[in-house]
């Protein structure tokens, strides 16, 4: 490969760091072309990007990025998923296909500058969904007005059963 064409393919690289939620750092040593073809759509399906490259043009590229902060982990077979949107995506199709995959590995991730290991990354592919979790924010976020319109709502009730209680006690007394 000439200079030029490396300078193109850092510089490529370089712009997906800068665009990239996360980065996840994997080492597929041992895997069929097969199964990395099957791991590729499966990222592509899910918005993210599958690319091997050199651990010296990847060294490069991530020089002023986020993910500058795994270029510890750019050693032996290295090969990088990108994802613009939903970090949580990419995380979970890696470590599904890692569950069925013995060779496959995932070194470490770059979350929007923070460095985040093996553990980290399948903690990450443990969170439900985007909508739901928006979904469970909302719930929270409800709640607390409702409740407090019920307690406002309560004194009112409260002195209206006083009220009540005070008429029907003078109505005995009356007959």
């Amino acid at each position: 490969m000439n200079l030029d064409k490396k300078k193109e393919i850092a510089t490529e690289l370089h712009e997906k760091f800068l665009k990239s939620e996360i980065v996840i750092v994997t080492d597929y040593k041992g895997l069929k072309v097969s199964e990395l073809t099957d791991l590729r759509r499966k990222l592509r399906d899910g918005k993210s990007e599958y690319r091997v490259v050199k651990n010296s043009l990847l060294t490069r590229a991530s020089e002023g990025t986020q993910a500058a902060v795994a270029k510890g982990h750019f050693k032996g077979t290295t090969a990088v998923a990108f994802a613009e949107r939903n970090p949580v995506a990419p995380a979970k199709i890696l470590s599904d296909f890692a569950k069925t995959n013995d060779k496959f590995k995932i070194r470490a991730a770059a979350l929007n500058g923070k460095l985040l290991d093996t553990n980290g990354v399948k903690a990450l592919a443990a969170l439900p969904p985007r909508e739901i979790l928006l979904a469970q924010l909302l719930a929270v976020m409800n709640a607390v007005p409702t409740a407090f319109v019920r307690v406002l709502n309560g004194v009112p009730q409260k002195l209206m059963n006083l009220l009540n209680a005070v008429k029907e006690n003078r109505e005995k007394e009356a007959a």
